[in-house]
C-alpha cells in the first residue's frame, strides 16, 4: 500500500515557475515508477511524465518536453515536478500516481495503481 500526498501547487503568472512535491509513505516507494498526471476542467485526465523506481529513465509528454522535469529522492520518499515557462494551458490538478511498473513511453492512467489528492494549478495570462 502506498499514500501519496501532494503539494507546491497555485496561482502563478505565465513564464514563471513552480515546484510539485508528491510525498509517500510506506517503506516500498523505492521499488514503484512513478508518474505525474493533469486534468484541467472539462478535460480527460493526461500524462505529464513519468520516472522509474531508480529516477534513471523519464518520460514526458511533448506537451510539456523541455520545460517539465520529473525527478526523485528515494531517501525521503518523493517525487517532484518542476515546471518552468508556465502557460495558461497548463492550469490543470495535478496527481502524482505510483505503478509497479515502467512503461516508458506506453503511459496510460490505468497502469497507476495509487493516485494522490491531487493539488491545483493555475497559470493566468
Amino acid at each position: 500500500q502506498v499514500q501519496l500526498v501532494e503539494s507546491g501547487g497555485g496561482l502563478v503568472q505565465a513564464g514563471d515557475s513552480l515546484r510539485l512535491s508528491c510525498a509517500a509513505s510506506g517503506r516500498t516507494f523505492r521499488s514503484y515508477a512513478m508518474g505525474w498526471f493533469r486534468q484541467a476542467p472539462g478535460k480527460e485526465r493526461e500524462f505529464v511524465a513519468a520516472i522509474s523506481w531508480t529516477g534513471i529513465s523519464t518520460y514526458y509528454a511533448d506537451s510539456v518536453k523541455g520545460r517539465f522535469t520529473i525527478s526523485r529522492e528515494n531517501a525521503k520518499n518523493t517525487v517532484y515536478l518542476q515546471m518552468n515557462s508556465l502557460k495558461p494551458e497548463d492550469t490543470a490538478v495535478y496527481y502524482c500516481a505510483a505503478a509497479r511498473v515502467y512503461y516508458g513511453s506506453e503511459q496510460r492512467s490505468d497502469q497507476y495503481t495509487y493516485w494522490g489528492q491531487g493539488t491545483q494549478v493555475t497559470v493566468s495570462s
